[in-house]
């Protein structure tokens, strides 16, 4: 298929369409309401714990209640071996990407460009492209994501030793909870007590009882609502949070332009690259879907998280400031070139 029609096809494909304009027009409904002052400066943070505590978590368990297969399984413990994997090589590969710059400067570059937004920009557009199945991998990505965050991260940008706070933050954060339970009943759904349900079509079918999508539908129903909010809430929250900003003084920080583009393009090429030898070596594959959830995921801008740490521990707060800023705005952008890009490797064969 020639360059044209495979653009053609990505863009005449309504799920890929829509997918993109939700993403883009919620945000910018954001950006205006702020903008006009029908949100006010605390609306986007309180959206943000909104998602964070309830439409994530529950997006992310309800990724697991579905059936497992030798397939899925495969593709489950690839994408989490890569989702720890990945970090390691970007610890060491961040390094010459800034040789240039020194002390906290550098330091807060490399901790930005290791740790983006997975959690509150990725997954919800990785949900809304692939659905429940890229929510799952997405939610297993995430895993290794969080054990670095919490430990390399801030030991490198605190300079101290990791703290017990933080390894309650790992393990005692909402989403985390909610992923690890998810990925319990996922994998030991076959080894769990069973309980005979009549499904749509009248069958009777044997499942575990933590299914809850079959043995409790009362109870999985809610969640089904408070996770639909998980999307549509993380993007007006980042359109709100834009409106906020002052778009000149970021814009002329030469650094962030810098950091933005490593971090939305370069990253992600990485991954890509990287995937393709491990795939054509038989040493590790990942199916297309796959592939997507992590380039998608690994083209998020900066980490809430990863900046706070810039602010608390006055390492170069500003530049952490107009970096989170450009990074956002050059996600969003590129956004729908990572779908034709995506498009275009799947005709390729490789994965």
């Amino acid at each position: 298929m020639k360059l044209f029609e495979i653009i053609q096809s990505t863009f005449t494909n309504m799920d890929i369409v829509s997918s993109i304009t939700s993403t883009i027009f919620i945000i910018l409904l954001g950006f205006f309401c702020r903008k006009k002052g029908i949100f006010n400066e605390n609306v986007g943070k309180m959206l943000s714990k909104v998602v964070l505590t309830v439409a994530l978590p529950a997006l992310a368990f309800n990724s697991f209640m579905t059936n497992i297969d030798q397939k899925s399984l495969s593709e489950g413990m690839n994408i989490l071996i890569w989702g720890l994997l990945i970090y390691v090589i970007l610890i060491f590969i961040s390094k010459p990407m800034y040789l240039k710059y020194e002390g906290n400067k550098q330091d807060t570059l490399r901790v930005l460009t290791i740790f983006g937004s997975t959690t509150f920009f990725g997954i919800p557009i990785v949900g809304a492209i692939y659905g429940a199945e890229g929510v799952l991998y997405a939610s297993i990505f995430n895993i290794g994501y969080r054990i670095f965050l919490y430990s390399y991260g801030y030991i490198k940008m605190s300079g101290l030793k990791m703290e017990t706070k933080n390894i309650k933050e790992m393990f005692l954060n909402p989403i985390v909870i909610a992923t690890f339970l998810g990925l319990f009943i996922w994998i030991f759904q076959g080894s769990l007590p069973q309980v005979t349900v009549t499904t749509a079509d009248g069958a009777q079918a044997q499942f575990a009882f933590l299914r809850l999508d079959q043995t409790a539908v009362w109870l999985f129903k809610p969640m089904t609502y408070l996770a639909g909010l998980a999307s549509p809430l993380a993007w007006l929250s980042i359109g709100s949070t834009l409106g906020a900003v002052q778009f000149k003084k970021a814009v002329s920080d030469r650094t962030s332009w810098v950091y933005s583009l490593n971090k939305i393009v370069l990253v992600p090429i990485i991954n890509i690259v990287l995937l393709a030898i491990l795939s054509l070596t038989g040493i590790l594959t990942m199916s297309q879907i796959g592939l997507g959830v992590v380039v998608i995921m690994m083209a998020a801008p900066t980490a809430t998280v990863a900046a706070a740490y810039a602010i608390s521990f006055d390492k170069d707060a500003i530049l952490a400031s107009n970096a989170s800023l450009l990074s956002t705005i050059t996600a969003v952008i590129m956004i729908p070139v990572w779908i034709i890009i995506l498009n275009l490797i799947s005709h390729l064969s490789i994965f």
